[in-house]
């Protein structure tokens, strides 16, 4: 059963997954009838599922359940991963590869891969107080109380010590 996604509970559980460039205007558009549809039809072993589906920063689609109403099992996961894969194709996006990250760099949601993290920190491109949009966050609460978060918060934190 759709819910918006600002009246999920923060408790409510999320997958985060970021698209390799913006979503058009038009774009988020024409996918919020298949956003909508997922979310009213998406069933763990029968039961419907209380979700949604959004797009956030432009950049991220979220999936959000309330796991309070039903769980999600391991089939209803596999088919939202399905439905993430069929929005990859229809838009000619990526939102299952995992290698970059995402920063806010002057207003601007900006990618960097993994392994040029080091050399951006060194560089002083990525600073601690760079907010960094953690896609390993779990639940709407923690969207809602930082995400993005200074990247010195996050996991991202060693890479901002100081070399003694």
């Amino acid at each position: 059963m759709y819910v918006p996604f600002d009246q999920l509970p923060a408790s409510a559980r999320i997958w985060i997954y970021q698209a390799n460039r913006p979503f058009s205007a038009a774009e988020q558009e024409t996918m919020q009838p298949a956003l909508r549809r997922f979310a009213d039809e998406w069933t763990s072993h029968g039961r419907t599922l209380e979700a949604s589906v959004a797009v956030l920063h432009q950049q991220f689609l979220v999936v959000g359940l309330d796991e309070a109403v039903a769980d999600a099992s391991g089939c209803s996961i596999d088919a939202s991963v399905r439905f993430v894969q069929s929005i990859e194709q229809q838009l000619g996006i990526q939102l299952l590869e995992k290698s970059r990250m995402a920063f806010l760099l002057d207003g601007v949601v900006t990618l960097l891969d993994r392994t040029a993290l080091k050399g951006a920190v060194a560089a002083g491109v990525l600073q601690a107080d760079t907010p960094y949009f953690d896609a390993t966050r779990t639940t709407v609460g923690q969207l809602q109380t930082g995400w993005p978060a200074p990247a010195g918060t996050t996991w991202l934190s060693r890479y901002f010590q100081p070399v003694v």
